[in-house]
């Protein structure tokens, strides 16, 4: 008899585990219907991501460009205006203070952008902002002052767009920037070059 009471409780467990192997079955494909949508939807996020940045990247400068649309009609009415037979040449005057005013627009609408010019004559050489092309030994200036600006650098937010290119008026004399050269550096400057 006792024979018979395993037995049955064998039966039952299997009649047990054979529906809870079947709702196994169904609970994993569900879960795996689950994975495969959220992995979808992932996806599909990454792509609208990746649509949205090359969106930004390709009109990033829209706004900054179709602003400038209007100080390139002013330059090419002035250039028109230069090119007009019937204006007299000798009478500048207007058509410089018509370039002049289109520059003044131009940097308006850079610095409504965040583009702003680097004062850089009369202060001290900065290398973080300045470029220097040459020495200039200037006695109205400070030594390692910027003496005058060849081409203006410029900034955006803060961050460096292009560096100012300046001529700068050295830290020393040349005579003592000589006696602090090295050795080496004397014998190879004195060194007869057809050697």
């Amino acid at each position: 008899m006792a024979d018979r009471s395993t037995d049955s409780r064998t039966s039952s467990d299997e009649t047990t585990e054979a529906p809870d192997v079947a709702a196994l079955r169904e609970e994993n494909a569900s879960l795996q219907d689950r994975l495969l949508r959220a992995l979808a939807d992932a996806e599909n996020v990454r792509r609208r991501g990746d649509r949205a940045a090359q969106d930004a990247r390709n009109f990033a400068v829209a706004d900054l460009s179709r602003e400038l649309l209007t100080v390139v009609d002013n330059l090419r009415r002035a250039i028109a205006a230069a090119d007009d037979p019937n204006v007299d040449s000798t009478g500048s005057g207007p058509l410089l203070e018509g370039i002049k005013a289109i520059e003044r627009s131009l940097m308006t609408t850079l610095e409504r952008f965040g583009v702003r010019r680097i004062e850089a004559r009369g202060t001290p050489f900065d290398p973080l902002l300045h470029e220097g092309i040459m020495e200039v030994d200037d006695p109205e200036r400070a030594p390692g002052a910027v003496v005058d600006v060849m081409e203006d650098g410029y900034t955006i937010h803060d961050r460096l767009l292009r560096p100012a290119k300046v001529s700068v008026r050295p830290s020393r004399p040349a005579a003592a920037a000589e006696e602090l050269a090295s050795p080496d550096d004397r014998r190879d400057s004195s060194a007869d070059p057809s050697e």
